[in-house]
């Protein structure tokens, strides 16, 4: 393939992902507007590369057909990282800014294992701690910033620290908004710990089997509260973090912006999942009020 080729074909690439993260993961795709030029490619792969494995299970009509998908994403990483050219748009960036940057192949493969991982749980195979939790919206979130630091040549472990702490009040928050989508798939909260339920009095045992219980909106409130609590100790954390972040990594971090809109969303409507105000607009804001905050974050170099 000629270079001319070869460049045409990765520019059609880089389109493809700033497309996919804008139509799918919107507050997100504003937060990489504010990385600087040089890093806005490698952001915007490995971020069309988590649209892709977190819609996987989403988009199929089928759960053999969506799990199908996240192992060909692991068997991609694979052969991106052996040189090996693969026919997907989103596989030719994230492969571009693996070639010109020092992005982990750990950190790829742990978040979309993670994803296979949940794909394979029954449904009523429930996380049982918020420690589980957690660990799981790290290995799916905090991964994609991770290796974004490392795409920016980004070498610093109070970045990795905050980093951590971000993607898990993120992950957590996102998987708290989506409650309601998934009762409404499944008919369970499989995204309540078990522990968590117990405690608000939501957990039902039928023999061997746990359900979690949708018909106690004021307990539910109360389990979503608990949750919603422990995302924003991270982002205390991640904040408490700020003065030792190198400068130049504090755009990567930007995502804590949109974890506090809903955060503060939540609040108002009372912890409530099921409130209709949580989708408007930008999590629960409007447009404008959104981009100027975190044009305000950006603009003063904090997350």
């Amino acid at each position: 393939m000629s270079g001319a080729s070869t460049s045409g074909s990765l520019k059609v690439a880089f389109s493809h992902c700033v497309q996919q993260v804008r139509n799918y993961d919107y507050h997100h795709y504003l937060c990489l507007l504010e990385l600087p030029t040089n890093m806005r490619r490698a952001g915007f792969a490995l971020r069309a590369f988590n649209v892709e494995t977190s819609r996987a299970m989403d988009v199929a009509s089928d759960p053999k057909i969506g799990l199908m998908r996240l192992l060909w994403w692991q068997d991609a990483i694979d052969k991106i990282f052996k040189n090996k050219v693969i026919e997907h748009p989103t596989a030719q960036a994230l492969a571009s800014v693996i070639n010109e940057q020092k992005v982990s192949k750990s950190w790829l493969k742990r978040s979309v294992e993670a994803r296979i991982n949940d794909a394979q749980r029954d449904v009523d195979d429930i996380y049982q701690t918020i420690e589980e939790l957690e660990k799981y919206a790290e290995d799916t979130s905090s991964t994609i910033l991770y290796t974004t630091l490392q795409a920016g040549g980004i070498t610093s472990t109070a970045a990795d620290h905050a980093a951590s702490h971000i993607g898990k009040a993120s992950g957590l928050l996102l998987l708290i908004k989506s409650l309601p989508y998934h009762a409404n798939r499944n008919r369970q909260f499989s995204y309540i710990p078990v522990k968590v339920a117990e405690k608000h009095g939501l957990l039902l045992k039928q023999g061997e089997r746990l359900e979690i219980r949708t018909n106690s909106r004021e307990r539910l409130n109360d389990a979503v509260f608990d949750m919603a609590s422990t995302a924003n100790a991270h982002l205390q954390k991640a904040r408490a973090l700020a003065e030792s972040v190198p400068k130049e990594a504090r755009s990567i971090l930007l995502p804590a912006v949109p974890s506090q809109v809903i955060l503060d969303s939540l609040s108002r409507v009372g912890f409530d999942v099921f409130d209709p105000r949580l989708n408007r607009g930008i999590l629960g804001i409007p447009p404008l009020m959104f981009q100027l905050k975190l044009k305000w974050h950006s603009w003063r170099g904090v997350y």
